[in-house]
């Protein structure tokens, strides 16, 4: 399937490099730009003296990257602006045989994957027992202190409360990352990441005190569940668990996970970011079962997050889940066949199914914050109070705002149109966006 302007921008690590790969999607930054059955490449005028060799291996599901520019990031703009052009304008590529810089890359690349294929030396046996004794030593330190780090947000927490709310917009970042950072060093992620949450709400706008109190009432209900983690039913246990940060190994995942079998739809991603971490949520969606799928990826430095999952894009496979109530989180098992192009987001002809749905979602398990909604059939809108989608029962949701409502205004031009985003019983964070046959991926635009 032909690659599309908004599935190269999902591929960028960041939207400044988003952004500048853009800027460098014009031919006449170019020189000696070409393409193959498997490769693009170009030189880009940069400030160096000599141009910045850019080339794109296409021969694989997941496209490959290299750039001659200093860029620590991957893809570089460069790399990114080679790829829009082609996206948008694949005549501008002259079909050719790959210069010998890019045939050399090439051959490189398949060398590795090569090497990497071939049958590797027996490990060295390992004493069952005493690796399961090791194992279960480290489960048991890792446990205690995430009972620590719960115990300690427990009493920051109720601190906050007997304090009130009206000083929290005053609050110096500090004031959160201290207690985020002591969450990861007790091996919660979960529970940092949801303190770094809090943060972003009191300079949110008018009801923020509403939105901080139903936050800080989720939290405690999840502390509290920590606390008695084996009273509850095995499944809630895992739910609990995952929220913490405690997750299954992939490879038990993809061996003992709920298997569902669909074609599945790929309807948004949001990526974030801070100095050592970029982590990626990907949303899927059953065709035929509608099931809400979660894929998580995460990436440290310079390393790339995977990108094999397009938005906009749609199909057949195998899904594996985590445990838990009515698990969401999964991961790909396995593909077949090419990918096609969405031609539907599989949402709700209303907001009243689809609040029902997030029910139902809630009711299995309270402690996740966002949840996937997918609309069909709605207008936008704008007035004083805000922007919304509406159904065609006039009934709104009200959207997180930023330039990705711009752009879904545009789209519409007065047609009803599909929305995707992710919603925390408030708003709706809208990710992606399909009118009129056109996709559009709004992650970059999200505020």
């Amino acid at each position: 399937m032909p690659w599309t302007t908004e599935q190269v921008i999902a591929l960028a690590p960041d939207p400044g490099a988003a952004k500048a790969g853009r800027e460098l999607a014009s031919e006449r930054r170019w020189t000696g730009l070409g393409r193959s059955d498997v490769a693009l490449w170009g030189e880009c005028k940069g400030s160096a003296a000599t141009p910045y060799q850019a080339e794109v291996d296409l021969s694989e599901t997941e496209p490959a990257f290299k750039c001659s520019c200093p860029s620590r990031k991957f893809p570089c703009k460069h790399a990114l602006g080679l790829f829009l052009i082609y996206a948008a304008r694949p005549a501008a590529l002259q079909e050719a045989q790959p210069p010998d810089w890019v045939q050399a890359w090439l051959e490189s690349r398949k060398a590795k994957a090569e090497k990497a294929a071939a049958p590797k030396k027996p490990a060295q046996p390992v004493d069952p027992e005493k690796a399961a004794a090791q194992a279960a030593q480290r489960a048991e330190r890792r446990n205690a202190r995430a009972l620590e780090g719960v115990e300690e947000l427990n009493l920051w927490l109720h601190d906050l409360l007997r304090e009130g709310l009206a000083e929290l917009p005053r609050r110096p970042q500090s004031f959160w990352a201290v207690i985020a950072a002591h969450m990861v060093d007790a091996q919660v992620p979960g529970l940092a990441r949801m303190v770094g949450d809090l943060s972003t709400i009191p300079n949110s706008g008018p009801g923020w005190p509403d939105r901080m109190l139903a936050r800080l009432g989720r939290l405690q209900l999840l502390l509290e569940a920590a606390r008695k983690v084996e009273e509850l039913e095995r499944g809630l246990q895992a739910e609990v668990r995952g929220a913490l940060g405690f997750n299954e190994s992939k490879e038990d995942v993809l061996s003992e996970g709920e298997l569902v079998t669909d074609e599945w739809l790929v309807l948004g991603r949001v990526v974030t970011l801070d100095e050592r971490l970029k982590s990626q949520r990907t949303w899927l969606r059953g065709k035929t079962t509608r099931r809400p799928c979660l894929v998580l990826d995460f990436a440290a430095g310079a390393l790339a997050l995977d990108q094999s999952l397009m938005t906009g894009t749609r199909f057949e496979g195998d899904v594996r889940f985590y445990p838990g109530s009515k698990p969401v989180r999964g991961l790909v098992a396995n593909r077949r066949g090419e990918y096609t192009k969405l031609e539907t987001l599989g949402g709700d002809d209303s907001v009243e199914s689809a609040l029902n749905a997030y029910a139902s979602m809630l009711a299995a398990s309270p402690f996740f914050d966002r949840a996937p909604m997918s609309l069909e059939n709605v207008l936008p809108h704008s007035d004083a109070g805000g922007w919304f989608v509406v159904d065609a029962n006039g009934v709104a949701v009200r959207l997180a705002g930023g330039p990705a409502c711009w752009r879904i205004m545009s789209m519409s031009g007065g047609r009803r149109m599909a929305v995707f985003g992710e919603w925390d019983g408030v708003r709706l964070s809208p990710l992606s966006a399909l009118a009129g046959g056109e996709f559009a991926n709004l992650q970059w635009l999200r505020p």
